[in-house]
């Protein structure tokens, strides 16, 4: 299990994309969160294996009927405590 920190850009607030994200997620048994950045991005965090990240990327891509992701950037960064949900957060 690895994190992932990704920045999603484009029109991605206030088209119910973190809600469309969350579920999506959940459903597929992903963990982590989503919330909305000062700068009008979005920031994904995620636990999850290497190889599901392409999967989890997708949904990231897909977000929500109004949203046009535009740019994905994910980097690994350090796994401390896992989560056991995922979430929204504002």
């Amino acid at each position: 299990m690895k994190r992932y920190r990704c920045i999603v850009k484009g029109k991605v607030q206030g088209v119910w994309y973190r809600r469309e994200v969350s579920e999506m997620a959940r459903e597929a048994g992903f963990t982590g969160f989503v919330r909305n950045l000062p700068d009008g991005t979005v920031e994904v965090v995620v636990d999850t294996a290497e190889e599901r990240l392409e999967i989890f990327k997708q949904f990231l891509l897909k977000g929500s009927p109004m949203s046009i992701v535009t740019e994905i950037e994910c980097q690994e960064i350090p796994l401390d405590t896992p989560f056991t949900t995922f979430e929204v957060v504002r």
